[in-house]
C-alpha cells in the first residue's frame, strides 16, 4: 500500500475535485465519518468542514487530502476499504476528525481519497509536519500486515509499479501519439470489453476513438484500424494514428482475439452488475435519476438517442469491476426498449448539455458518445497527486547537453 498526504488551504477545492469525479462516474462516496446527516449537498459538506476550521482562524493550512493506493494484486472491496481508511486515520491521530472517503476508478489499481481537516473540535491544530515520515509509514506497514496487502517496498522489486490515473486526451496539449498510446494501452490492459463499440465506450471516457473507416473504404475491407482524439463535440480531430504503429500494437486482429477472451472473463461480473443496475432501476422515477444514481455506484450508462429524442441503445460501463456490457447482454429489462417503456414520459434527458449523445460515423456502426462532461472547477494550486512515494519513484536520467561546434 502506498499512502500520500497533501495539505492545503481550501477545503472546497478538494471536495469539489472528488465530487466532480463522482458526477463523472469516476468515483463514488463510500463513507462520511463524523457527520450526523448523510444526505448532504456539496455545499453542505464544504460548510461542515469550514465550521470546524473557523474554530482556529490562525491556522491557514487546514485541509488534509490523503490517497491510499493498493497494488492491482490486492483484492479489496468497499467494506475493506472503509476499515483500512478508519485504521489509517486512527494510526496518524485523525480518528476523531470528520472525513469523506471516496473510492476512485480512474486508474487500474484500487485507490481511495480521504478528505479531512487538521483542526479538531476543540479548535486545536493537529501537527502535520513530518506526518508522512513518522506516523504514516508506521501505520502503513501495520495495515499491510493486518490485511495481507502487497508491501510498498515490494512494488519496485516485483516491477509492479502503480499506474498513474489516466488523463483525458486534449488535442494540441501534448503529442497526439503519446496521449493516445497511454490511454489505449491502459484501457486494453484493465477493461473487459467484447466488441469495438464497447472498447470505444471506454476509450471515449478519455476522448479517444478507434475507427475502422467507412465500409466502402480499402481500410475497412483490409481490417485496418486507426485511433484519433475526440473534441468536446465528439468529433475526431487531428491526424489519426495507425494501430500498428503503437508499441502495444492494438490492431483489429489482436483486438478480435481479445474480444473472445474478455467475453468469457467478464461473465463473473455479469450477475453482480445486473443486480446493481436492476435494483437501482426499481427505485427510480426518471431516466435522469437512473443515470445519476448509477454514476454514484461507479457505473456509467451510455445512452444512444436519435434526433427525435428516442432512446435506441444503451451500454453500461462498470468502472469498479472494469467490464462493459451492452444493455441486452444483461437482460431484456435493462435494454433500451425496456427503459423507453418504463420512462415513456421521461426518456429524453431534461438537460441536453448533460445528455449522452452518439458519435455518428458515416457508413459504420453507430457508436455511443463516450464523452465526460468537462471539469467545471478551478484547481488553483491543487493538482492530482502522484500515488508513488518519493522514495519509490524512478529517477529520471539527466540528458547531457550537446555543445554546438
Amino acid at each position: 500500500m502506498v499512502a500520500k498526504i497533501s495539505t492545503g488551504k481550501t477545503i472546497g477545492v478538494v471536495i469539489r475535485y472528488n465530487e466532480q469525479k463522482v458526477k463523472n462516474g469516476q468515483a463514488k462516496l463510500v463513507q462520511m465519518g463524523g457527520f450526523a446527516v448523510k444526505n448532504l449537498t456539496v455545499r453542505d459538506k464544504i460548510q461542515s468542514f469550514e465550521k470546524v476550521q473557523k474554530l482556529n482562524i490562525r491556522t491557514k493550512t487546514n485541509t488534509v487530502h490523503i490517497s491510499l493506493n493498493f497494488s492491482p494484486k490486492d483484492k479489496v472491496d468497499g467494506f475493506m476499504l472503509q476499515k483500512i481508511a478508519a485504521d489509517y486515520l486512527k494510526g496518524i491521530g485523525f480518528e476523531n476528525q470528520p472525513y469523506l472517503l471516496y473510492q476512485h476508478f480512474d486508474a487500474a489499481h484500487p485507490h481511495v481519497h480521504i478528505v479531512t481537516t487538521n483542526i479538531s473540535s476543540s479548535g486545536k491544530r493537529i501537527e502535520t509536519h513530518n506526518l508522512g515520515k513518522v506516523l504514516s509509514e508506521q501505520t502503513r506497514k501495520e495495515i499491510e500486515g493486518r490485511y495481507h496487502l502487497v508491501k510498498a517496498e515490494e512494488q519496485r522489486k516485483q516491477k509492479v509499479n502503480l499506474p498513474q490515473p489516466l488523463e483525458k486526451a486534449t488535442y494540441g496539449k501534448r503529442e497526439t501519439k503519446a496521449s493516445i498510446s497511454n490511454i489505449v494501452q491502459e484501457v486494453i490492459r484493465s477493461y473487459q470489453f467484447a466488441s469495438l463499440p464497447e472498447l470505444n465506450a471506454v476509450l471515449g471516457q478519455f476522448n479517444v476513438c478507434a475507427y475502422r473507416g467507412e465500409k466502402e473504404s480499402a481500410m475497412f475491407k483490409n481490417k485496418g484500424l486507426v485511433y484519433s482524439i475526440l473534441d468536446t463535440a465528439g468529433n475526431r480531430v487531428g491526424v489519426p494514428v495507425k494501430a500498428s504503429s503503437f508499441y502495444c500494437r492494438p490492431t483489429l486482429a489482436r483486438l478480435e482475439r481479445l474480444f473472445l477472451r474478455n467475453k468469457e472473463a467478464r461473465k463473473q461480473h455479469r450477475e453482480t452488475l445486473r443486480g446493481l443496475i436492476h435494483g437501482t432501476l426499481q427505485s427510480c422515477s426518471s431516466l435522469e435519476e437512473f443515470t445519476s444514481r448509477l454514476r454514484t455506484k461507479g457505473i456509467k450508462p451510455l445512452l444512444r438517442i436519435n434526433e427525435e429524442g428516442r432512446l435506441y441503445g444503451v451500454t453500461y460501463i462498470d468502472n469498479v469491476s472494469r467490464c462493459v456490457f451492452n444493455g441486452p447482454a444483461l437482460g431484456r429489462e435493462l435494454s433500451s426498449n425496456a427503459l423507453s417503456v418504463r420512462f415513456s414520459k421521461d426518456h429524453v434527458l431534461p438537460d441536453p448539455s448533460e445528455r449522452e449523445q452518439e458519435v455518428r460515423i458515416s457508413g459504420q456502426e453507430t457508436e455511443p458518445d463516450i464523452r465526460i462532461p468537462g471539469l467545471e472547477i478551478f484547481f488553483n494550486s491543487y493538482q492530482p497527486e502522484d500515488p508513488t512515494p518519493y522514495g519509490l519513484r524512478q529517477k529520471e536520467k539527466k540528458r547531457s547537453k550537446r555543445r554546438i561546434q
